[in-house]
């Protein structure tokens, strides 16, 4: 009996949860929100570019990534990649830029959620606003309602039990935030917006066996939901009918994609309170279950001065859904081939913090070195009680060090960019410049990180777009 209440009471609480999120969409409005979240947004929006700007010619995926848009016709436009100087059609610039965001794992993160929710949203809602002409003010509207569809969402699953059937939820609940944004950005009211949803729902997609073998998937299924959000929103524009309660229907998506969705979650406090307030930025371009183990390593490196050839043991402490990502197979974690198999092992990063003394994009070219490779063997991920407990409010971790039969621990709760630890804004163009100054020149890079943070004061976005195509005598290889 206790078990029918319970269950009718989460159907009760479903109910109109899709209409609930339009009704938020079409009606937030900029001048209305907290500055806080404001300049929030604008910061965030900058950490993305920079990694777009990078990916566009470091990743070793974005070649063919490239080839493929171009023989599908979808480099044939007006709307703008980062870190490109060709034009692209607006579902090919939403792709690009949505995979090339993610391409690097430098991308935000929200804990709760355990996803990344810029990579989608804001590539739909820029190539949107390059199709609609809108300001910077209604975009970054969208972006910001973007991000509170895609975080709630995905607490409502919740994250955890999507990712024990496989999803990836960055881009199956991002594919609803894209939808949500560029909706935003063409003004849609609260009906249309719904149909957008309903037309998302048929295209959400995102599956975690790249982990199988490093797969560049994970970075493809993410722009395929910036597009995928873009095509819903455009369809909807357009007079195109879409599936009602796309998020809590019968068939909806909460219902197939975990076991036992908890709706009522996604909706505390919207409209009071902002999940993109609790998104988190990246210092290191990894999986972020392994951050705040990189901060204790880099400690311990600090505090003891440990050699590599010294440390005995590593025991490395993650909370459950960690060790799924970060922590195991171990013989696979101790033995990354590939950059995607770097990011995502617990024993790279941590085996690079204390052998290295920084964990960055650079780090992937020490796959191989002896060094790291023996330290890795002696790295063992573990699930931690203590660790287990902070989750998934905070995305802790804890590296135990065996040296002379001794042990030396540190314990981080708060890693480096939560948002209780978030940069300051120098910090974060630092990083920006960090990745972009070596496509666009310092110069350029500056200029852009200026308009990107007064975007909220531009008349239309495309100016924003033209700064980021890189100057011929400042961009790297592999065009």
């Amino acid at each position: 009996m206790r078990e029918s209440r319970g269950n009718a009471e989460k159907e009760e609480n479903a109910m109109g949860l899709t209409a609930d999120f339009s009704r938020f969409t079409a009606a937030i409005k900029l001048d209305a929100l907290a500055p806080e979240i404001v300049t929030r947004s604008r910061l965030l929006v900058l950490d993305l570019v920079g990694n777009i700007i990078r990916a566009r010619h470091d990743a070793e995926s974005t070649p063919p990534l490239l080839a493929a848009c171009r023989a599908l016709g979808l480099a044939a436009g007006n709307a703008g990649v980062f870190g490109d100087s060709a034009r692209y059609t607006p579902a090919g610039a939403a792709l690009l830029n949505g995979a090339l965001g993610h391409s690097l794992d430098f991308d935000d993160t929200h804990a709760a959620g355990s996803l990344h929710p810029g990579a989608p949203v804001i590539p739909a809602a820029l190539a949107a606003a390059e199709m609609a002409g809108a300001s910077g003010a209604e975009t970054l509207a969208a972006i910001i309602a973007g991000y509170e569809v895609t975080c709630r969402i995905a607490l409502a699953l919740p994250a955890g039990a999507h990712y024990d059937r496989g999803f990836h939820p960055t881009a199956t609940c991002g594919a609803f935030g894209a939808a949500a944004a560029a909706a935003r950005v063409f003004g849609l009211n609260a009906e249309e917006i719904a149909s957008a949803l309903g037309i998302a729902l048929s295209q959400c997609a995102g599956s975690l066996q790249f982990l199988a073998n490093g797969a560049w998937t994970k970075r493809f299924q993410v722009g395929w939901a910036a597009m995928a959000g873009l095509s819903a929103a455009t369809l909807a524009r357009e007079g195109f009918k879409g599936a009602a309660e796309a998020l809590e229907g019968k068939h909806g998506f909460l219902a197939a994609y975990a076991p036992d969705p908890d709706p009522a979650r996604a909706l505390v406090g919207l409209g009071a309170e902002f999940e993109l307030m609790r998104t988190a930025v990246k210092p290191y371009p990894s999986c972020r279950y392994g951050h705040a183990g990189i901060d204790a390593a880099l400690l311990l490196r600090e505090k003891h001065g440990f050699k590599p050839a010294e440390i005995e043991a590593v025991t490395l402490g993650l909370p459950r859904a960690g060790m799924l990502l970060i922590g195991a197979p171990l013989a696979k974690k101790r033995a990354p081939e590939n950059v995607v198999d770097g990011q995502f092992s617990g024993p790279f990063v941590i085996a690079c913090a204390l052998a290295k003394g920084e964990v960055g994009w650079e780090s992937y070219r020490h796959l191989h070195d002896p060094e790291i490779r023996a330290l890795m063997q002696r790295v063992t991920p573990a699930e931690d009680p203590g660790i287990e407990a902070e989750f998934p409010r905070f995305m802790a971790g804890k590296v135990t060090l065996t040296v002379g039969g001794r042990e030396f621990s540190e314990k981080i709760v708060i890693a480096r960019g939560e948002p209780e630890n978030f940069p300051t804004e120098a910090e974060l163009r630092a990083k920006f410049a960090g990745l972009a100054d070596a496509v666009l020149g310092p110069e350029r890079t500056a200029r852009l990180a200026d308009t990107v943070l007064a975007m909220d004061r531009a008349g239309e976005v495309a100016s924003l777009m033209r700064l980021a195509s890189p100057l011929m005598s400042a961009r790297l290889a592999g065009d």
